[in-house]
């Protein structure tokens, strides 16, 4: 009986190990995402950015011309 006491308190630890590594899991899963995302944003909002100044370049390079 002794042996199966300490077999089903090993499994018992494996199990609180595998839930330990599935939460680590999820956790690199979501920081993976969160850079994606903010890749993603900044990527874009550097292409606005660019954009935004050039037209307001040209809108004063005109305006200075005129």
């Amino acid at each position: 009986m002794r042996a199966k006491r300490t077999g089903e308190a090993g499994r018992q630890r494996s199990l609180s190990r595998q839930t330990g590594v599935t939460a680590l899991e999820y956790g690199i899963l979501a920081a993976i995402v969160a850079l994606l995302v903010g890749a993603t944003v900044f990527t874009n909002l550097t292409t606005v950015l660019t954009n935004v100044f050039s037209n307001l370049t040209s809108v004063a390079t005109s305006a200075v011309n005129h």
